[in-house]
């Protein structure tokens, strides 16, 4: 046994799909199923039930890929050591970020980053804050951009910046001739993401509801969100790096009375052996969004 057929095994499991799996791991597909049916004769069971149009874990299959993860988890961790101690700044870095931030904060900070770090390869991967927090304690990601504070001391973070919060309305709302609005004003048809969000959440909290009111959209995207309330459906909280967009779709922002923020961070495993090229990449970030405006009555602007 050795880690290129636990490779194979975990790339199978995966894509339910030889061709696939061959193709992933760069080698050809009789290659793969040679070193697959070595390792099913190595220990002794069948691996995969194989039919012309799928191929599924056997029972036995499904207990094995928890120890194969942890194997080659371990052997990618005692690489990542070895090239950490030649450049930490070098190589990839597979870095999370939440939806309510990805197409905003991104096309900002990518040319920072490739300018300040040219010998890091950024791979970033988009999905709600539960998610990367599980995939980067499995070792799936090196780190996550979220907005919310992760629980556990496995966890380190380290804070971004801070983003404002604004009302969004439609241009003939009853409100939308106010220079400032308090979060409950929003209560009656404020419109929320989907469960699973962390701006859900925090515009739920903000607006002091325990949750939707009944009928309401849970959209799946921001973007949802703000075409929703440019089509006169209701209102919503948006964060202050989705304002351009929010008023491109012709949407009226206030300030809220309270001023209601969130704290946008960077999290990494404690463990990490790079976590040099975590805190550059923060370093960046950071700096690129010292311009963010947190003014009363301003809608946060970056040159």
């Amino acid at each position: 046994m050795n880690l290129r057929d636990l490779r194979y095994l975990l790339a199978v499991a995966e894509y339910r799909h030889f061709g696939r799996a061959a193709e992933a791991c760069r080698v050809s597909q009789p290659t793969l199923s040679v070193q697959l049916r070595k390792l099913e004769h190595e220990l002794g069971t069948v691996l995969f039930e194989r039919n012309s149009k799928q191929v599924v874990p056997t029972p036995v299959c499904e207990l094995l890929l928890t120890h194969a993860r942890v194997a080659v988890a371990e052997a990618d961790a005692m690489a990542a050591v070895a090239r950490a101690a030649m450049d930490p700044l070098r190589g990839e870095l597979r870095i999370g970020i939440i939806p309510t931030l990805g197409p905003y904060l991104l096309p900002l900070i990518f040319g920072p980053l490739r300018a300040a770090l040219p010998a890091l390869e950024l791979e970033p991967w988009e999905d709600v804050t539960a998610v990367l927090l599980d995939r980067l304690r499995a070792h799936e990601l090196d780190a996550a951009i979220i907005a919310t504070e992760p629980e556990g001391a496995e966890i380190a973070t380290t804070a971004l910046f801070t983003e404002p919060f604004h009302a969004a309305l439609p241009p003939d709302h009853a409100l939308s001739g106010r220079t400032r609005i308090s979060e409950e004003e929003l209560a009656p048809d404020v419109l929320v993401l989907a469960d699973g969000h962390c701006l859900r959440d925090q515009a739920l909290t903000a607006c002091g509801l325990a949750g939707p009111q009944g009928g309401s959209l849970r959209a799946s995207s921001l973007a949802t969100l703000i075409n929703m309330v440019a089509a006169g459906y209701g209102t919503t909280l948006i964060p202050g790096l989705a304002a351009g967009a929010a008023q491109d779709a012709g949407i009226t922002l206030v300030p809220l009375r309270r001023g209601v923020s969130r704290t946008v961070r960077i999290a990494w495993r404690t463990a990490f052996p790079r976590r040099a090229a975590v805190e550059a990449v923060a370093r960046v970030i950071a700096e690129r969004l010292k311009p963010f405006s947190l003014a009363a009555g301003a809608v946060p602007t970056l040159g």
